[in-house]
């Protein structure tokens, strides 16, 4: 059922002195920013209005969700410091005599309201700032990232041994769940635990051959987990199957994960076994058991030259407020993404910039002259290659440069949104999942910046 906010405050908040409650200057202004009535109205359709049990207030949802993305808190110490917070408490809309929502509470509306609702409601968060005019947005820079998924480096014997290890633990949790229907598979584990270690030994040798004797063991190990995928159908077929048992809630979530994790698996012993051929192009290769989504990408820095996760694109405003942002699967070029970039800012803040700064990563003559079409005025972005007189005299211009200079304070965002707002890293799983944190992450850098406006 339908619950907004904690309307009824008790006893024990009136008898606490004001100098205890009193909420600091910056908190002050974002509770004044959230009590509009329109920063809910994306969550509402999830609840029924009468029927049901109350839900956790969605006032007391998102002002939690600033605290945990602005402090980069676990939820664990979100629940903990929040109930030993009277501030945060009134922040959170949460009177003393009442419990803070738990984490796994948290987790369920995350994933309840997906990341299109807090799309949404960054979008409401933007276009209330443009009708206060706390932003111009006159000018935009706008720069991509990498959002690291939570995985280990995918080597093919890992993600093998994480295949094994998934369907097997899945396996005897459908037999619990449904009375042993499935029955049980053999546990391959430690052969494959042996088999790995074996690889790291030859690894440390230095001899030319150590390469073709690790791809002789990872076949090995490829054809362990073929006999375990082998088993687990067998297993899910029976579990189908079963007379006399009524497979429901648990179990059939269970199944239904069983037959995920068969497909990722067949996945990886193909692609396993491509390489061991000698193809190392492979098109959407599986890198994590778990968020099969991320994807390897190249961004060209020394320390990292492969970050596994997905790319994530922001266009930041003057005044340091992101006004769009996308994430994608892959590593599309940056060149193809500038024009529906300038387009979503467009949308979002009601107007068009006047100016546009990006690096060279972006830059095409097609995207120059669609962007003086849609109405930009200046368009400072470097050119890749070889320049002509004309055009190293046009980035030679004070009005050029100042722009680059301005384009190189999202450099600062990206580092703040990842060192502070919890970007470095996801945390949640799949594509979903990782663009809810990333919209939280940039929901609670936006309100941040607009209390500091």
């Amino acid at each position: 059922m339908l619950k907004i906010d904690n309307q009824q405050i008790s006893l024990a908040d009136y008898l606490i002195p004001e100098e205890l409650t009193a909420l600091d200057d910056e908190l002050a202004v974002i509770d004044k920013y959230l009590n509009d009535k329109k920063m809910i109205q994306p969550f509402i359709d999830h609840f029924h209005k009468k029927h049901g049990r109350p839900s956790t207030p969605l006032q007391v949802y998102i002002r939690m969700m600033y605290i945990k993305h602005m402090y980069s808190l676990s939820y664990e110490e979100l629940h903990q410091r929040v109930s030993d917070s009277i501030k945060w408490r009134r922040f959170c809309h949460i009177p003393l005599d009442d419990k803070v929502p738990d984490g796994s509470t948290l987790c369920k509306l995350t994933k309840l309201f997906g990341n299109d609702t807090l799309d949404k409601l960054n979008k409401i968060i933007i276009t209330k700032a443009v009708e206060e005019k706390k932003i111009k947005a006159r000018k935009v820079r706008i720069d991509t990232t990498v959002a690291e998924s939570n995985i280990h480096y995918p080597t093919d014997a890992e993600l093998l041994g994480d295949c094994v290890r998934v369907i097997t633990r899945t396996v005897d949790r459908i037999a619990e769940a449904a009375n042993d229907a499935a029955g049980k598979i053999r546990n391959r584990g430690r052969s494959i635990k042996k088999k790995i270690l074996a690889i790291a030994k030859t690894s440390k040798r230095r001899t030319r051959e150590k390469y073709d004797e690790i791809r002789e063991i990872t076949g090995q190990i490829a054809e362990v987990a073929k006999h375990t995928v082998a088993d687990a159908k067998k297993a899910l077929a029976r579990a189908k199957q079963a007379t006399g048992i009524k497979i429901k809630g648990e179990a059939q979530k269970l199944i239904d994960e069983l037959s995920d994790m068969i497909q990722i698996a067949d996945k990886i012993i193909e692609q396993t076994e491509e390489v061991n051929k000698g193809n190392l192009n492979l098109k959407d290769r599986v890198i994590s058991v778990f968020d099969p989504g991320a994807r390897p990408i190249k961004k060209g820095k020394i320390k990292s030259p492969t970050e596994f996760g997905r790319k994530v694109l922001i266009a930041e405003s003057e005044e340091g407020v992101i006004t769009h942002y996308e994430v994608y699967e892959g590593n599309p070029s940056d060149e193809s993404l500038l024009i529906d970039a300038v387009k979503g800012h467009q949308s979002n803040v009601g107007r068009t910039p006047k100016e546009v700064a990006t690096d060279r990563g972006f830059y095409s003559k097609d995207n120059e002259d669609k962007l003086y079409t849609l109405g930009v005025k200046r368009v400072s972005m470097p050119k890749r290659g070889k320049k002509s007189k004309a055009r190293k005299e046009l980035e030679s211009a004070f009005w050029f440069k100042r722009l680059q200079r301005f384009r190189a304070g999202s450099e600062a965002t990206i580092s703040m949104l990842k060192r502070c707002r919890g970007l470095n890293r996801i945390l949640s799983r799949g594509t979903s999942g990782s663009k809810s944190w990333i919209a939280m992450g940039i929901m609670a850098h936006n309100l941040w910046k607009l209390a500091q406006l």
